[in-house]
């Protein structure tokens, strides 16, 4: 087996709790409206209220189809605000792979909540985990309609994109105006013991890929970051730590905080939304003491935070 090989596998292995995971609770049971126009892959959670609410565009993982991103909006949806969980690759006409993903795509479903008669343009917040941390990061700092950023488990830069499927392909994750957008490849020059030390041995190769960091002091409002300091996946509290020292040497104006949590793993960054969604995480890092300790507090910070920067929804 090659270096690329069990790099696929090990990552397919890694990456399967988080995608099958599934909501526990009747309270997350509820079906959004499904939304295809203009190319979207997505799932509207519309505010309760009946009034033009703050919303927030949901990004799950690297599974990039809606499962993940409906996760992240069913939970915020519980709090008023309107929701829109995006599928970026792995549908119906989107990209199959985490791969060659158009950033124009993530502007078109900001479109579609500005014309929402319940959305409050002015309000508009985003919400990332994982690859779609580093997706929320890269897309606020491009668009600044968004407001206010949480990310969890997130990246300081842009990864090399991959596919499951073919693990020979070496692309881009993401491009704009049909070209590449710069990445951080993966340092293949070893073998490598685990997928954490094949993140972290490549990260160390940043400083000949400055280019692949990604511009977070461009982002139009606070930051919070989430991290499991036992990630077992990459090492996001290392990246979090990054982006905010990033943001302090470039002067960045608004509140920013990196909360970090030992114990935790990758998959720590989930809203508590009941003990069986840890069945399948513990491959990802922490111990289910340390990961639902972590995902309490991680929780009552994102609703705050969102609460504080981007508005509190009529209940």
């Amino acid at each position: 087996m090659t270096r690329i090989q069990i790099l696929a596998a090990t990552t397919a292995i890694l990456l399967s709790g988080i995608a099958n995971a599934q909501p526990a609770t009747s309270a997350l049971s509820t079906a959004g409206v499904p939304v295809r126009e203009n190319g979207l892959v997505a799932t509207w959670f519309p505010p309760a209220s009946g009034k033009p609410e703050p919303v927030i565009l949901a990004l799950g993982g690297s599974e990039c189809g809606e499962r993940g991103g409906q996760l992240l909006a069913r939970a915020v949806s519980q709090y008023g605000y309107g929701a829109l969980a995006l599928a970026y690759c792995g549908s119906e006409g989107l990209p199959q792979a985490v791969q060659d993903i158009p950033l124009e795509y993530f502007g078109h479903a900001l479109d579609w909540i500005a014309k929402q008669p319940l959305a409050d343009r002015e309000r508009i917040g985003i919400y990332g985990v994982s690859i779609g941390a580093e997706t929320a990061l890269l897309v606020a700092a491009r668009d600044p309609r968004i407001k206010v950023v949480v990310v969890g488990s997130p990246s300081s830069v842009v990864w090399q994109g991959f596919d499951m499927r073919n693990y020979r392909s070496v692309k881009p994750t993401y491009t704009l105006e049909g070209k590449p957008v710069p990445y951080l490849p993966y340092d293949m020059s070893k073998m490598f013991i685990s997928i954490f030390d094949l993140y972290q041995r490549s990260l160390a190769t940043l400083p000949v890929h400055e280019d692949a960091v990604i511009p977070v002091e461009r982002i139009n409002g606070p930051v919070l970051l989430l991290s499991g300091k036992a990630d077992l996946l990459w090492p996001s509290s290392i990246m979090a730590d990054q982006v905010i020292q990033r943001l302090d040497a470039k002067g960045f104006r608004y509140p920013h905080e990196h909360f970090a949590y030992a114990d935790a793993g990758h998959g720590a960054a989930s809203p508590p939304i009941g003990d069986d969604l840890m069945v399948g995480r513990d491959n990802i890092g922490g111990t289910p003491d340390g990961n639902t300790t972590a995902r309490a507090d991680m929780w009552k910070r994102v609703i705050a935070f969102f609460g504080k920067y981007l508005g509190t929804p009529t209940q």
